[in-house]
């Protein structure tokens, strides 16, 4: 028995879930979760299933291509397929700041983060100690400006040679290029120190304290060419006052980076975020 998780979208139209439903019962299938929202401004139907079937673990391409044939194609399904007991693999990028990365270790180590992690990269070694102590490959590539597509060029070959799913930006100093992203559409995520829209700038919490504001937050979201502008996953904020100081605020922030990111990780992990027209349509 195996349970799958299928997530898609199509123009709205009548008869897509019964569609659905009744290949998943024909096929001797078992539905165990169900959800669908449809954006009624540009009539799009969202829909997530997870359900469980006598099936082989080298039957689910068969699968996938008779789900396609039979319902994808004349409903204009985008349609992923997943089997749960296949984890992600899961690429860690860091640079300096160590408490996202701790916090992804230690819930991937409890095993509450279903993920594998093939490595942890980095342009700088300050870290190296930390991966060390999880047991967990670590690769430094420095990054500068006259070396940075070569540098990319040698994460990308190391990315495909280790087949990864997702990549995850853990405070990683550098912008992304291009290549990249399109090789990981929505699948390269990033924490931001900020609620965005965000106070720009390398120190955006003394820009914030400096105009007193009330609350500070953090933005996960996927990384698309236009920086710091791509779907938001996850986002969270917390109250601050005149009574605390900048390093209050740098304290708080970095809490809420481990707090959302985590739950950003946790949603991507579980497929229940759906991409369209740079907005994600998020699952329960």
């Amino acid at each position: 028995m195996k349970r799958i998780t299928l997530v898609m979208n199509c123009p709205d139209q009548k008869g897509i879930i019964a569609a659905v439903t009744n290949y998943i019962h024909d096929n001797n299938g078992n539905i165990v979760y169900i959800d669908q929202y449809v954006d009624r401004v540009n009539t799009i139907f969202f829909m997530r299933v997870e359900f469980e079937i006598f099936i082989e673990e080298h039957s689910l391409e068969n699968f996938k291509t008779d789900f396609n044939q039979s319902i994808g194609d004349p409903y204009q399904l985008k349609t992923d397929i997943y089997l749960n007991d296949q984890l992600p693999k899961m690429a860690l990028f860091v640079s300096k700041y160590d408490h996202c990365l701790y916090d992804i270790l230690s819930r991937y180590q409890s095993r509450e983060l279903k993920v594998k992690i093939p490595f942890i990269l980095s342009n700088h070694k300050d870290l190296m100690s930390i991966a060390e102590r999880f047991d967990i490959p670590f690769y430094h590539i420095p990054v500068t400006k006259e070396t940075k597509k070569e540098a990319e060029q040698e994460q990308l070959k190391l990315l495909k040679k280790q087949n990864v799913d997702f990549i995850v930006l853990a405070r990683y100093m550098q912008i992304i290029s291009s290549e990249l992203i399109q090789y990981y559409p929505n699948k390269i995520i990033n924490i931001h120190h900020s609620f965005l829209p965000a106070f720009p700038g390398a120190k955006p919490y003394h820009s914030a304290y400096d105009r007193g504001v009330k609350i500070i937050g953090a933005t996960s979201h996927y990384v698309t060419e236009e920086l710091d502008a791509g779907p938001i996953i996850e986002q969270n904020t917390t109250h601050v006052s005149h009574l605390n100081s900048i390093d209050d605020f740098i304290s708080k922030g970095r809490d809420l980076e481990r707090v959302v990111l985590s739950k950003a990780l946790q949603l991507h992990v579980a497929r229940k975020v759906m991409v369209y027209q740079n907005k994600t349509v998020i699952f329960s």
